[in-house]
């Protein structure tokens, strides 16, 4: 919630005014006016262990996109940016809603320090008075820990504010190899080690994020003058350059990640492209003349768990698209799917007004320039690996698959999960400290 929503909800005028009125004060420049508050993405294109890891996609979605999508969701900023050397990930950051700060190739070395990235950039923009640094590498970040953690500095009065995670690890002191010289303990007594439900733990950080004033960033500093921690649980804590092993980090994501404002319980329909969705888009030829398509059963498999689950499944075919029309209805009979012909954004909402849905009970899997409009509207949108360029920049969802060979399968599978994960309703990073 943000800190406004949170004063509104007081129930006593006289306290609320006074209130209001310092956190308005707090909110201020040394001017008098608004603070502008600014989230700052670094992602630099030369990373050594995963080329162009911060555009490498993770669970259908660019790494950097999962951290945009939260700091544009918490509404707490006045800007936000992805910092970068790279063509490719400016594209991408543009994408997902980001600015860019082109960095210099002063700041763009092995060697530069993220420091000197910032410092750049509040030189360049210099009515920026607070600076957000986001991870890209943190993609479990949800936009509820921005603005718990942004109200220490707004209405708390910190100067910098930074995450960290609690760690039940016992700490040794390291030796040299060969030296001969014993070890010690450097965070408990070997004679009597704690049970792990008798030990607190240690706070550290988890590199998810660090605010921090202008003034303390002029002066060299990310942590300094009157400083915060916000604490975040273990399973958010993920950071890309430790957890190098994707398909894990992936799954960390699928059920801990945050997946934007819509309730994707209510997914009630898919539409699915039967050329480039359903099948590969090719046509094949008998030497008779005859017409065929090749299907996948791991596709058709999908649409039956949607349809399980009571998420109805339709099918689109063009006349543009060389499916033919006995070939598209075939295909709708042996999934058991209505087909629909030459449909566009304004056959759908027909379709919709008929069905009594709205655009977020709708999932949509395109493939090209004329499904764009329909990916944007929908609540949930997909496109496989080998979609156009243009299809790529307006999905939500981008499958490892290709058309004709899984991608409906892992689009049934991530919409299964999400509905999954939103009805499960977990309590997410609201720490008491009376369960420690």
């Amino acid at each position: 919630m943000s800190a406004s929503g949170d004063l509104k909800k007081r129930p006593c005028p006289g306290i609320e005014d006074v209130q209001d009125s310092q956190t308005t004060k707090k909110r201020l420049n040394e001017d008098g006016k608004k603070r502008h508050i600014a989230a700052l993405i670094l992602a630099r294109g030369g990373s050594k262990g995963i080329p162009l890891k911060n555009i490498k996609l993770l669970a259908g979605v660019p790494l950097l996109g999962w951290v945009v999508r939260a700091a544009i969701d918490s509404q707490v900023f006045d800007s936000v940016w992805v910092s970068t050397d790279h063509d490719e990930i400016e594209k991408v950051a543009k994408a997902c809603g980001a600015q860019v700060h082109r960095r210099s190739p002063e700041v763009s070395k092995d060697s530069s320090s993220s420091l000197e990235t910032i410092q750049e950039f509040t030189r360049l923009n210099p009515d920026v008075d607070i600076i957000g640094n986001i991870q890209a590498t943190s993609p479990c970040l949800h936009p509820h820990h921005l603005q718990e953690a942004l109200e220490l500095m707004t209405q708390k009065g910190h100067d910098s504010v930074f995450s960290v995670v609690r760690r039940h690890h016992f700490r040794w002191q390291e030796v040299k190899k060969g030296g001969g010289a014993s070890t010690e303990a450097l965070n408990l007594d070997p004679s009597r080690r704690p049970r792990r439900q008798d030990w607190a733990g240690e706070l550290v950080e988890n590199g998810s994020f660090y605010f921090a004033s202008r003034q303390l960033i002029n002066k060299g500093l990310l942590q300094g003058g009157k400083m915060a921690y916000y604490e975040m649980l273990p399973e958010y804590s993920v950071d890309i350059d430790v957890d190098i092993d994707w398909p894990v980090a992936e799954q960390r994501v699928l059920r801990y990640g945050y997946f934007g404002t819509d309730k994707l319980e209510a997914i009630k329909l898919l539409l699915c492209k039967v050329s480039g969705g359903l099948t590969d888009g090719q046509v094949y030829l008998t030497t008779g003349g005859e017409e065929m398509v090749s299907i996948n059963t791991r596709d058709t498999t999908g649409i039956v768990m949607l349809q399980r689950e009571g998420v109805e499944v339709m099918l689109l075919c063009s006349s543009e698209t060389p499916v033919s029309s006995s070939l598209a209805e075939r295909l709708s009979k042996r999934t058991g799917c209505e087909l629909l012909q030459d449909v566009g954004p304004g056959q759908v909402d027909e379709l919709m007004r008929r069905k009594g849905l709205a655009w977020k009970e709708v999932a949509y899997l395109g493939n090209d320039e004329v499904d764009v409009d329909c990916l944007n509207l929908a609540g949930l949108s997909g496109v496989p690996r080998d979609a156009p360029v243009v299809a790529l920049n307006a999905t939500k969802y981008v499958c490892h698959s290709p058309a004709g060979h899984g991608a409906v399968r892992e689009f049934a599978e991530h919409i299964l999960l999400l509905i999954k994960k939103a009805k499960s309703k977990m309590e997410q990073d609201h720490i008491r400290r009376d369960l420690f």
